[in-house]
C-alpha cells in the first residue's frame, strides 16, 4: 500500500500536474483548449467552460493535497477565467464555450455545465477562503432550482436565455433525453461539495430531493443498474446500461447521503 501511494504521488507530480500546468494560457487567460496525440497545442481552438471548471477543481484539490502555492496561483488563474470570461454577465450562468480569446462561442446554458462550475467554485472557496468563489457558487444554485427545476426534477438544455431547447448536448443512441441521469448526478455532487464546507439548510433539502428521485425513478430494481436517458415523466428511453456510471453513482450518493448524518437513509440508500 505504501508503494502504491508512492507511485500515485509521482504519476500526481511528474505527469499529471506539469501536463495540465502547460496548457496555462497566460495571454487569453484560462487553459488552451485542445492538444493532439503528441502533446502539440492548438492555441486557437475554442475553450469548454467544463473542462475550465475540472481544471480548477483540479488544482484547488491539488493544493489541498500538497500545499504548493504553485497550485493555488493555477487554481486562481482558471477561478479568474471563470469569473471574467465564462459566466454571462447579463442572464447569468455560465456559457457552455468560448472561443479562444475567451469570447462566448456557444451561449446555450446547461444545467450540467452549471453544476460543474458550483463543483470547482466550492473546491476554490475551501482553499482560498475567496468569499466572491462561494457568493458565485449559491448564485449558480439560486438559478439552477429557478430555471433548470420542476416539480419532478432537473430539466437539462436551454438557451443563453433560459428558454427550454433541446437537449443535444447531453442525449446519444437516437434519443433526445429531456432528463437524463448523469445530469443529475452531477448536480447531486456539486450541491454536496458545496453543502460539505457550508452545511447549507437549503442545499441539504435539495439533495434530499435528488435522493428521492434516485430512489424512486433513476434506479431500476429489476436489472439492478441506473437507468440512462428519459422522457419527462422518467420512462426510459433506452435499454442502456453505463457501468461507469453506476460505479461513480455508487460513491458519490453515498458520500452526499452521509454528509446529511441520517443514519435511517444512509442505511437505506447503501441497501
Amino acid at each position: 500500500m505504501i508503494n502504491l501511494k508512492q507511485e500515485i504521488h509521482k504519476e500526481l507530480t511528474n505527469n499529471i500536474i506539469p501536463f495540465w500546468s502547460n496548457l496555462k494560457d497566460e495571454e487569453n487567460g484560462g487553459f488552451f483548449g485542445r492538444c493532439d496525440f503528441n502533446l502539440n497545442i492548438d492555441k486557437t481552438a475554442n475553450k469548454g467552460v467544463i473542462l475550465n471548471s475540472r481544471i480548477l477543481w483540479f488544482f484547488s484539490k491539488a493544493y489541498k493535497t500538497l500545499k504548493n502555492t504553485i497550485l493555488l496561483e493555477n487554481a486562481t488563474h482558471a477561478f479568474n477565467f471563470l469569473i471574467n470570461n465564462c459566466l454571462d454577465k447579463e442572464y447569468g450562468g455560465v456559457y457552455w464555450s468560448l472561443d479562444y480569446k475567451g469570447n462566448p462561442q456557444e451561449t446555450i446554458k446547461h444545467t450540467y455545465n452549471q453544476a460543474f462550475a458550483i463543483y470547482a467554485l466550492s473546491s476554490y472557496f475551501e482553499v482560498s477562503n475567496n468569499e466572491q468563489a462561494l457568493d458565485i457558487a449559491f448564485n449558480l444554485v439560486d438559478l439552477i432550482e429557478k430555471n433548470c427545476k420542476d416539480d419532478f426534477g432537473y430539466l437539462e438544455s436551454f438557451s443563453r436565455e433560459f428558454d427550454l431547447i433541446d437537449n443535444e448536448k447531453l442525449s446519444e443512441n437516437g434519443v433526445m433525453a429531456s432528463r437524463t441521469m448523469n445530469t443529475l448526478l452531477h448536480v447531486f455532487e456539486a450541491y454536496s461539495g458545496l453543502y460539505e464546507i457550508t452545511y447549507s439548510k437549503k442545499i441539504a433539502k435539495s439533495l434530499r430531493f435528488m435522493l428521492d428521485i434516485f430512489k424512486t425513478k433513476i434506479y431500476n430494481p429489476n436489472l439492478q443498474r441506473q437507468e440512462v436517458f428519459f422522457d419527462l415523466e422518467y420512462n426510459s428511453l433506452l435499454n442502456l446500461h453505463s457501468y461507469g456510471h453506476d460505479i461513480e453513482s455508487a460513491w458519490l450518493i453515498e458520500w452526499g447521503t452521509a454528509l446529511l448524518k441520517d443514519a435511517t437513509l444512509l442505511k437505506e440508500i447503501k441497501q
